[in-house]
């Protein structure tokens, strides 16, 4: 009786020893915070446009050719502002996802259409980057990252974060020494949540990040 009882102590600890060794494991790589902060997407019509019609037709626009050739049209839902230039080229900017990046480019061209804008076919939209930050919740050691990684600038005098340059997925990261990092450059959000992923594991096994 006393051995199966020492048995079941010793079975019931080497357990709880597992799981907490899992749990600890799953709140690391759970530390990653992301938040999308800007995602930048393109349209290209098959024609030109008269930009100082559409100024005309909504006078909230911004268009100061003497300074950029390019027309500011904001929407207040989605929050966002689309340059279009005269060549029918349309960029984006101020999204929070890809749906809503589509949907305000969407949401112009319909504008323009209402008013009286000719708009010759479906343009192809396009989202050419995504900016997302966040935390790993940890302190990273710069100085020996930059050592242990490749492809990465770190000249703390002029700048506080490491640069690091990723190729799959093809993304820059910049890290910082409070775990905070930006990810720049990728065209699906899924590559952004792949990348940061990347990152955390490669500071975990290189013992390069301290988590709090």
């Amino acid at each position: 009786m006393e051995r199966a009882r020492h048995l079941l102590r010793w079975v019931l600890h080497t357990v709880t020893e597992e799981i907490y060794r899992w749990s600890c494991e799953i709140s690391v790589k759970e530390k990653a915070v992301v938040t999308v902060q800007n995602v930048v997407a393109t349209a290209a019509l098959k024609q030109r446009l008269d930009l100082d019609t559409i100024v005309r037709l909504f006078p909230e626009t911004q268009y100061r050719p003497e300074e950029f050739p390019g027309l500011v049209f904001r929407l207040r839902k989605p929050k966002t502002a689309t340059l279009i230039f005269s060549s029918g080229k349309m960029v984006c900017t101020g999204s929070k996802s890809e749906r809503q990046a589509r949907k305000a480019v969407a949401t112009v061209l319909n504008e323009l259409k209402r008013n009286g804008i000719v708009v010759v076919g479906r343009p192809e939209i396009q989202v050419q980057n995504i900016v997302a930050s966040g935390g790993f919740g940890g302190s990273i050691d710069l100085e020996k990252t930059t050592y242990s990684l490749e492809r990465t600038m770190y000249e703390p005098e002029q700048f506080p974060g490491l640069i690091y340059r990723m190729d799959d997925p093809k993304v820059v990261m910049l890290l910082f020494a409070s775990g905070n990092f930006v990810c720049t450059g990728a065209k699906k959000v899924e590559e952004v949540h792949r990348a940061i992923a990347r990152v955390q594991e490669t500071l975990e096994n290189k013992q390069l990040i301290t988590y709090k």
